[in-house]
């Protein structure tokens, strides 16, 4: 599902992306094939999981069924050798590597005192190392594409203090992922290398808002997921040259783009007023 009908394409483009058996990541897949992108899976869900819908195998069917080339490496991003193994066979089944985009995240929102080490070392490995890790290994392939993009699916740096009372060590390994990205925009490159984020104005319907952040209440006042797969499909078809070390939200990006109907978008009926507004943002601690 899309309202964004544009000229710019990713056909022929390849994709490694961490994880992306389900939600955001899928629909960011399944929007790149539509155009005929290849699309390289790093992820760990070999086989169905009752809590969580799909695995990485029935994602790079839907893949290939929107009209793109899928590629499953079942692994951990935690795992440096899993990576390596991911970009490797990127490498040798699709000549190269365009984009890299990190998807694979890890939350839990309980403070200090009340998480667990074990959660704590969970959200920084794969969301802040992980993150590290992926762009490191790609980027030699990054340096070979004619048009690299980096993408992160992380929030803008918000200096309001509140998420850092509510949720410091989420906090944390998110702002990690957006300050490795804007690192690298920053840094010097043999040619051109975009790297930039991307975040909801609101909560997405996904397993992790359904199970973590709010359930049946919060999917009902939730956007889909293909707001974030149009946005992404937006910034990655566009020039490296054209946008680098930007904290994009996805609304705010769309309406650049000329799209201005988000009714399409909604996962229950709730109005867009009533829309509940994602964490990291002005208006998220109080929804």
């Amino acid at each position: 599902m899309s309202t964004h009908d544009q000229t710019r394409s990713l056909a022929g483009r390849t994709i490694l992306m961490s994880g992306g058996s389900r939600g955001i990541g899928l629909a960011i897949a399944t929007r790149a094939a539509r155009d005929g992108a290849n699309v390289v899976l790093l992820a760990k869900t070999d086989k169905p999981d009752p809590r969580l819908p799909g695995t990485v195998h029935t994602a790079v069917a839907a893949i290939e069924a929107a009209g793109g080339n899928g590629l499953a490496v079942v692994g951990d991003v935690r795992r440096e050798e899993d990576v390596a193994e991911a970009v490797d066979r990127a490498v040798a089944t699709f000549g190269g590597i365009d984009i890299v985009v990190n998807n694979a995240s890890a939350i839990a929102l309980a403070p200090i005192g009340k998480l667990p080490p074990k959660r704590y070392d969970l959200m920084l490995d794969i969301n802040a190392r992980g993150t590290f890790t992926l762009i490191s290994a790609a980027l030699p392939h990054l340096y070979k594409s004619d048009n690299p993009h980096v993408l992160t699916l992380s929030p803008p740096l918000n200096p309001d203090p509140v998420w850092l009372h509510r949720h410091a060590p989420y906090t944390i390994s998110k702002y990690a992922m957006t300050m490795l990205t804007l690192g690298l925009a920053g840094q010097n490159h043999p040619r051109p290398l975009a790297a930039n984020c991307l975040w909801p104005r609101t909560t997405i319907a996904t397993a992790a808002v359904q199970n973590i952040v709010g359930g049946d209440t919060a999917m009902a006042v939730s956007r889909r997921p293909e707001i974030m797969a149009d946005a992404a499909h937006a910034i990655l078809s566009r020039k490296a040259t054209d946008h680098t070390g930007q904290c994009f939200i996805d609304d705010d990006l769309l309406r650049s783009e000329g799209i201005t109907d988000f009714s399409v978008y909604r996962y229950g009926d709730a109005d867009e007023a009533d829309l509940k507004i994602d964490l990291f943002l002005p208006g998220g601690e109080h929804a």
